[in-house]
């Protein structure tokens, strides 16, 4: 999965969504333009024990990182080896959270060597969870709630564009992702047939690849061929 997503939903809209409270102290802002280290909404189970929607930074910090500086390398945890990281274990068995997003971004390399950037959203609009993983880093005078995305290798058309994929999170398995168990590798099942169905695959401009840009042109359809006919070359 590349480093770039959406996420336009309000904190109002999302916990009614996820069913949550809302602890994101108006802090947040519709972002169609996601990139490492940026603060961004997430869905966590809180220390008195409810759903809370919170603000997290993309880039997940264990907490006995040094520094802050490598978390924008922490953006991504492999499905395959997240139960055995010495980095990401912890947080998989013990901390574990919903990233809204309404879709993210791939790029493709095209025949005169530009790439085409490829937009991956719900054809009905509606919200995607990613599964994600979180820890807390840093002194009493600089906390921060950090975050990873699952990633798994990519499914059906997908694999066009792409050879890995978030782990999508249906909105049936959401209470049992973020519950406690003792074998949270079982939560790992591929998307379904019917989900990989619903996803667009949208051609979308270059303004994308500038983490600068913001806004909803950024999402809008622009004309291209196929990344089938792409990877062609």
């Amino acid at each position: 999965m590349c480093g770039r997503y959406a996420t336009t939903r309000s904190s109002g809209e999302l916990s009614a969504l996820f069913e949550s409270s809302d602890d994101t102290d108006g802090l947040l802002g519709p972002d169609h333009n996601v990139a490492p280290t940026d603060p961004v909404p997430l869905v966590r189970v809180s220390p008195e024990g409810h759903r809370s929607l919170c603000v997290g930074r993309w880039g997940l910090l264990p907490h006995w990182s040094r520094s802050a500086a490598g978390a924008a390398r922490m953006i991504n945890a492999r499905a395959e080896t997240v139960a055995t990281s010495r980095a990401y274990a912890g947080s998989f068995a013990r901390r574990r959270c919903l990233v809204p997003a309404d879709g993210w971004y791939e790029w493709v390399r095209k025949p005169d060597g530009g790439r085409q950037a490829y937009y991956m959203t719900p054809s009905d609009g509606s919200v995607l969870a990613l599964a994600g993983i979180w820890s807390v880093w840093g002194s009493e005078a600089d906390t921060r709630l950090t975050f990873s995305v699952l990633t798994t290798a990519a499914l059906g058309d997908l694999a066009e564009v792409h050879d890995r994929m978030p782990v999508l999170l249906p909105p049936e398995h959401w209470s049992s992702w973020l519950a406690p168990t003792d074998e949270p590798e079982r939560l790992l099942v591929p998307a379904s047939v019917e989900r990989l169905a619903g996803l667009e695959i949208r051609p979308v401009g270059a303004a994308v690849g500038d983490v600068r840009n913001d806004g909803p042109h950024l999402t809008a359809r622009v004309p291209a061929v196929t990344p089938q006919e792409l990877t062609l070359f």
